[in-house]
């Protein structure tokens, strides 16, 4: 028989949990953009886009066509928005699976008005703006003869705007990126339209539920699982729930003496005789490298340190304090 030694749970219903308290938070009207990038953050994009579904979310976002295919590929009706650029060879998925593409050059606008013609169909789109990320968008100050060209064409439909904040903790510059953005939105002259998305802060990024300082929609994604923001935003001390969970089984209980250096580089010293389990886990499976001497783990929903350098595949946990019931396996 080959035995489970480790594994990831995924608590959905903790998932639906977070979005309604999320929602709670949020002002009326502003709209749920559900960020489920690379996998929905390694949680499984499957079963939480079903879950986040039913929560009725309004717009999911992903990084490329082919999350973005995936998430079509469960149900109609949702918005999908894809955050990166798309390779010239992705264009037709925009028309086969309902997608929404962003904007962010000249060289993009051709091939969409191509591909309208193609199929004689009005291309959907979000124009992504660089306020100062210095990554995919069109630069800000670029953007009037963009947008001029876009808004004259039957081909193509402007139904949103976007930017991102590149350090949401540095205030100062923070807000000159919001400028910029609102600079921007100035030469649209439509943000105020119902169905007109205006997108711009995350659950780091947002400061205040003040109109200046917030558009009709925000962007969440690790917080939606349970990964609380930095100190600052406004959603940081929400009580959300981890999504995931990681499990793993001891695999040996052993005791060793004071002075015993652990793992290696030696970095943990014992400094009493101890009782040290050996988990059957470590950073080759999912246990972070920086988790040795800093993390701890549960058993029996007691709290215990991890001790020495995480391994490949085996972690050391310092049981010394813990009741003698603990057996391995």
């Amino acid at each position: 028989m080959i035995a489970q030694r480790c594994w990831a749970e995924i608590d959905l219903a903790a998932l639906e949990r977070n979005l309604a308290l999320i929602r709670d938070s949020l002002p009326s009207g502003i709209r749920y953009i559900s960020v489920v990038k690379a996998d929905a953050y390694g949680h499984g994009i499957h079963a939480t886009a079903a879950r986040l579904m039913q929560s009725k979310v309004d717009v999911f976002a992903v990084a490329n066509v082919r999350e973005a295919t995936e998430i079509r590929e469960m149900g109609s009706g949702w918005p999908i928005l894809i955050l990166g650029p798309l390779l010239e060879e992705e264009d037709e998925a925009i028309v086969d699976f309902d997608l929404i593409p962003t904007l962010s050059s000249k060289n993009e606008l051709d091939r969409f008005i191509k591909l309208s013609h193609k199929y004689q169909k009005q291309i959907s789109v979000h124009l992504k703006i660089d306020s100062g990320m210095g990554r995919h968008g069109i630069w800000w100050q670029y953007a009037s003869e963009l947008i001029e060209k876009t808004v004259s064409s039957k081909e193509i439909k402007i139904c949103g705007a976007l930017t991102h904040f590149a350090q949401p903790s540095d205030l100062e510059f923070t807000v000159k990126q919001r400028e910029n953005f609102l600079t921007v939105l100035n030469h649209l002259k439509i943000q105020n339209e119902t169905n007109f998305l205006v997108h711009a802060d995350n659950s780091s990024s947002l400061r205040s539920f003040d109109s200046e300082n917030i558009f009709n929609a925000v962007r969440i994604g690790l917080l939606q699982f349970g990964i609380s923001p930095p100190q600052g935003s406004i959603l940081a001390n929400l009580a959300v729930e981890p999504v995931l969970s990681f499990h793993s089984r001891l695999a040996m209980i052993k005791n060793l003496p004071i002075g015993t250096t652990l793992s290696y580089g030696r970095e943990y010293k014992l400094n009493r005789d101890s009782k040290i389990g050996i988990i059957s886990a470590g950073y080759g499976d999912a246990i972070p490298l920086p988790c040795g001497n800093r993390a701890h783990g549960l058993i029996d929903g007691n709290s215990y340190p991890l001790v020495g350098r995480v391994t490949m595949d085996q972690t050391l946990i310092d049981l010394t304090d813990a009741p003698p019931h603990i057996k391995i396996g």
